[in-house]
């Protein structure tokens, strides 16, 4: 289903444009629930949301990067260059230093990961709507290392530490999948796929999901996913 329209009572007034049928409909769930949001419209591609924009301007875009029809950043682009007076929050799984620079030197206000929970979601709209500009704690984290110092372990370095079940595991992470779901793939039990998640964090030197897979798409080990 492409579109899941809302109600555009009084509120902030969101658009959410997402790809994956399943967060979409997370995201259009969220913004339903919450007290003082109205939920415009909900859309795959970048066609649809500028159709969507067409019909009823957005407070706020939550937007993701990786669309079938081009990425999130030319809808940025489009917003600023006709001068189109809402704000952007990415919300993607693209964690890397590339993506979450090129989002908000585009225009994006904010940016979070994917696997935020429902609380962030709306704190981070808040957060925007006021002024400031909400980024996921991983992304701060990491973008706050790279400005302060430069990387000391080179890429080939990290990827040779890296068994190749670890490399399978991390590119299933990438996609969100859960440990069960990663169990179906790779033939292994629960507890082997959560050893082998603990000893890939590591490795990597992370503590999270989100972190791991933005170091990963840092080091070039996995291309953007989704969660």
């Amino acid at each position: 289903m492409e579109t899941r329209v809302g109600r555009s009572g009084p509120g902030v007034r969101v658009l959410i444009v997402e790809d994956e049928q399943h967060t979409r409909a997370r995201l259009s769930d969220i913004i339903a629930a919450a007290d003082g949001f109205a939920l415009l419209d909900a859309v795959g591609t970048l066609a649809a949301a500028r159709q969507a924009m067409a019909r009823a301007l957005p407070d706020v875009v939550l937007l993701d990067l990786g669309l079938p029809d081009g990425s999130g950043v030319d809808l940025i682009h489009h917003l600023r260059l006709h001068r189109l007076p809402c704000e952007v929050l990415v919300i993607s799984v693209m964690g890397d230093e590339r993506s979450v620079l090129g989002a908000i030197e585009a225009g994006a206000g904010g940016y979070l990961l994917k696997d935020s929970s429902d609380q962030e979601v709306i704190a981070a709209i808040e957060q925007l709507r006021e002024g400031g500009a909400p980024l996921s704690p991983a992304i701060a984290v990491h973008l706050m290392r790279r400005l302060q110092a430069p990387r000391q372990v080179a890429p080939s370095e990290v990827a040779v530490q890296l068994s190749d079940r670890e490399i399978e595991l991390l590119k299933f992470i990438a996609k969100g999948l859960s440990y069960e779901e990663v169990g179906r793939a790779m033939g292994l039990r629960y507890n082997t796929v959560a050893s082998y998640a603990k000893e890939l964090y590591r490795k990597l030197q992370v503590h999270s999901r989100s972190e791991a897979v933005f170091e990963a798409t840092q080091l070039g080990l996995v291309p953007g996913g989704r969660l």
